[in-house]
């Protein structure tokens, strides 16, 4: 009876972990990396959904605002049978495009406006962090196993 809820709960189930590059070239649009699928009991996958994240705030103090854009998302649609006690890794290719602010489209226009538009953002506290979220769904679990890391962008 322990055993079953345990496999619904996925607690000795499948464990997702994202193998990610520290950093990648922005103009690349495209993030290579791996999945690894490690389980202590047999176990099947029936998908993975991998997911790119930006996290935007500006401002400071009460006056902060953050919000949170999907810049790209894969689908692995493929069944992966995980062994007991051994690791599965995947490859995958994460394709995104980068959303561009008002004020970062006018700091594109030219030298000049790049270093206004520069000043303008470091003095509204705007920045952007990157994620990579995945996510398994996996056969008889009602808890897939998910994994995030942070990832920087470069320009």
């Amino acid at each position: 009876m322990i055993g079953k809820v345990k496999k619904w709960l996925g607690i000795e189930g499948v464990k997702l972990e994202l193998v990610l590059p520290e950093e990648t070239d922005i103009r690349d649009q495209l993030i290579k990396g791996s999945i690894r699928l490690m389980s202590m009991n047999p176990q099947t996958v029936t998908g993975i959904k991998v997911v790119l994240i930006e996290k935007y705030s500006r401002g400071r103090g009460k006056e902060k605002l953050i919000d949170e854009y999907e810049l790209g998302h894969t689908l692995i649609n493929r069944t992966y049978e995980v062994p007991a006690e051994e690791v599965v890794e995947l490859d995958f290719e994460l394709p995104f495009s980068i959303l561009r602010s008002n004020m970062e489209e006018f700091g594109k226009r030219n030298f000049l406006f790049g270093g206004i538009a520069g000043l303008a953002k470091k003095l509204q506290g705007v920045r952007s962090e990157y994620r990579v979220e995945a996510e398994a769904e996996v056969k008889g679990v009602a808890l897939n196993p998910f994994d995030r890391k942070q990832i920087v962008l470069k320009p």
